[in-house]
């Protein structure tokens, strides 16, 4: 299967769930967007890293980093798999020189560790055209709100799945006409509302 090879280009508060943040990724060879909402801790630990910022005592990427370096082991890429009832699977894959492992990780997790190792991200086409947002231009500007990210500490905060924007049965959307939902559409794209723009192209498709 084709692999398409992606870069962080967002991380902003989640407006569909509280307590979450949506991780956007971008096209590196195109102008298609990924969001995937993910929780605050694995935020914070890409975060942190994008910043160049050295906390105190290491976290458990840095630490997992530390710990493959140690015994030569190198994570090589990580690809963002399979797409199920809105969940996203992924894999990073490791070498030690020798042989190849494939092991299976949150998506969150798999990021926060390609950016320790500067190792590539890829996602099937089949996940880009399924999940993916299209944009017009092509801007990699925004990392918003990271100082919010970097000052989360919460320990009893709920560990939330990473996934596509929610897909509500209550779907603010769903009483706009269709000339309103593109009109919407191309509003929440101008503003880099990549969850907005998910939930209106959701419905969009739903009605195709």
């Amino acid at each position: 299967m084709k692999k398409i090879r992606l870069d962080i280009v967002g991380l902003s508060y989640s407006q569909t769930q509280s307590g979450a943040y949506a991780l956007v990724l971008g096209e590196v060879e195109g102008n298609r967007r990924l969001p995937i909402i993910i929780g605050s801790h694995e935020a914070q630990a890409i975060a942190i890293r994008i910043e160049k910022m050295i906390p105190s005592r290491p976290l458990t990427h840095d630490l997992f980093q530390s710990f493959a370096e140690s015994f030569g082991i190198k994570l090589v890429e990580v690809l963002i798999y399979n797409l199920i009832e809105g969940i996203f699977y992924a894999k990073i894959i490791c070498s030690d020189g020798n042989k190849m492992v494939e092991i299976d990780a949150r998506t969150s997790d798999a990021v926060a560790l390609a950016v320790r190792f500067e190792a590539p991200i890829y996602a099937y086409e089949f996940i880009m055209s399924s999940a993916g947002i299209i944009i017009e231009g092509h801007e990699f500007a925004f990392l918003e709100n990271l100082d919010k990210a970097n000052k989360v500490q919460d320990p009893n905060m709920v560990e939330v799945e990473e996934k596509t924007p929610s897909k509500s049965p209550n779907n603010p959307f769903s009483s706009f006409t269709d000339e309103q939902l593109e009109q919407a559409l191309n509003q929440a794209l101008t503003e880099e509302n990549y969850e907005q723009a998910a939930l209106i192209r959701d419905e969009i498709s739903k009605r195709k």
